[in-house]
């Protein structure tokens, strides 16, 4: 979520108030399918999994499964069998330790996306390879100082990251910090919306994607959010909502918006921002989260929660899955609205102020070196970042640990590319030479084509090992990525 895609109306304090919300899970029907609520149904939220006395720690298991989805059989992978995975929350300090096991008949790993821990051994070590049948024990501690917000866990050995996320490997991983403890966003009710897009062949299968759906990023005709088409949000007239928002599709840039209703940022990647902003609407480019306050402060009633059509990810290049008996992804999923979920206003409580300030954000001193990243298409399928397509045994760019650099990063292209550094996020400081006017950490950045974006960057705290890419997964999977070598000073 860049500055330019921001639409502002202006900054403006009013007054709200807030409820608690309470989770409700997914629900086992015979045979091991799992039922997916449909459109109207209740908001269902996956198990909540929280540290308890500076521990998080939990069993965590890759496989297949088949879910009830509108009626019709969908073949998914899925993590413990729910649909976003189990949302897990920490702490900073707390230890994590998750026992996972690879049920999947193709290896896979984790990725602790936009969370700043070990790059090697039992942290985020994306360079794992977990084959079929095969369990690996992630341990790491959360920083101390390590700030609030809201990140993601997926997939990420490469070449399958793609396939693997698309058919439904996600879960959300929030660390509670000192932006929970400001009183108007503690108070509101607080509630997680996992965004991703899905194909269904006829027979309930994801479909193989055809060449251009590689080159272009596959995108599904269905939209789900918390693996459901269509759920209800319930709020009660006069409350303040407090929404967390993932895009977690590989491919497909979200433009949201709701009707009737500002969306007041107070967070993006990498967490709060300095005071809340007004918007007429948000786009998320895949891997991308933010976080809204909603004041529910309209007449009693329904209100959509839009998708309106944006995909800067298609570019000149136009396409998409090829099509399939209306259950495939292509162009006409492209080029209509639709709705994400429902805000549905129940009851009537009091009104309480919106903050009118979150955090500060101190920006990083000047860099001490400059680098540029041009990102582009070779011929064939293959995807390149100055001129390279990704190798494993080759590393890219070796940085010292304590310096701060710049990174032009430069689209030659026709397609955008989110960029996204694994481990240490960074400040947008400008895009085609106009300067960010608005302080936020990142892990994500999507230049369009024929832009320039320069991010600043501190590396801190570990060495290793790690990678930057494009986070339209197919992109990254055809060679969009590089090796980012992080050495002692």
């Amino acid at each position: 979520m860049s500055f330019q895609q921001f639409s502002i109306k202006r900054r403006n304090f009013l007054k709200l108030s807030a409820v608690t919300t309470a989770s409700m899970l997914l629900s086992q029907c015979s045979r091991g399918t799992y039922s997916l609520r449909e459109t109207s149904s209740n908001l269902l939220l996956p198990d909540v999994i929280k540290s308890a006395n500076g521990l998080l720690s939990l069993d965590l298991e890759a496989s297949a499964q088949s879910v009830s989805l509108n009626g019709k059989n969908a073949n998914l992978l899925t993590y413990n069998q729910q649909l976003p995975g189990p949302q897990l929350e920490a702490k900073p300090g707390d230890t994590v330790q998750i026992q996972f096991t690879n049920r999947l008949n193709q290896p896979t790993n984790l990725h602790f996306h936009g969370l700043h821990i070990p790059l090697t051994g039992t942290g985020d070590n994306v360079f794992l390879e977990i084959s079929p049948g095969e369990s690996h024990t992630y341990e790491f501690q959360i920083p101390e100082d390590h700030p609030a917000g809201t990140f993601w866990y997926h997939p990420h050995y490469h070449g399958l990251v793609a396939k693997q996320l698309f058919a439904g490997l996600a879960g959300l991983f929030i660390v509670r910090g000192a932006l929970d403890d400001i009183p108007e966003v503690k108070a509101a009710q607080e509630t997680a919306l996992v965004l991703k897009d899905l194909a269904l062949d006829r027979r309930g299968n994801i479909p193989n994607p055809g060449h251009m759906a590689q080159m272009t990023g596959r995108i599904g005709d269905l939209l789900l959010a918390n693996g459901q088409l269509n759920p209800e949000i319930t709020v009660a007239q006069g409350e303040l909502l407090r929404l967390r928002l993932l895009n977690a599709s590989p491919s497909r840039f979200f433009q949201l918006s709701l009707e009737e209703h500002s969306l007041f940022l107070i967070a993006t990647d990498g967490g709060a921002i300095a005071a809340p902003v007004e918007l007429n609407n948000l786009v998320l480019a895949p891997g991308e989260r933010a976080e809204v306050l909603i004041r529910a402060t309209q007449t009693s009633g329904q209100y959509r929660l839009l998708n309106t059509p944006f995909n800067p990810a298609q570019g000149m290049m136009g396409g998409g899955m090829m099509g399939g008996g209306g259950m495939m992804g292509g162009p006409s999923s492209q080029k209509r609205t639709e709705t994400v979920a429902t805000l549905a206003y129940s009851g009537t409580t009091t009104e309480t102020l919106l903050p009118t300030a979150l955090l500060p954000i101190e920006p990083l001193p000047e860099p001490y070196i400059v680098r540029q990243f041009t990102l582009n298409h070779g011929h064939g399928m293959v995807f390149l970042i100055n001129g390279q397509v990704f190798d494993h045994n080759r590393v890219d760019t070796q940085v010292s640990l304590g310096t701060i650099e710049d990174w032009e990063i430069i689209n030659t292209g026709t397609m955008a590319h989110p960029f996204h550094v694994h481990v240490n996020k960074f400040q947008a400081i400008s895009r085609n030479g106009q300067t960010d006017p608005y302080a936020a950490w990142k892990d994500v950045v999507s230049v369009n084509p024929g832009e320039r974006v320069r991010i600043r960057m501190a590396f801190q705290d570990y060495t290793g090992k790690t990678v930057y890419h494009c986070h339209v997964l197919d992109h990254e999977d055809r060679g969009m990525m590089g090796i980012l070598d992080i050495q002692s000073a």
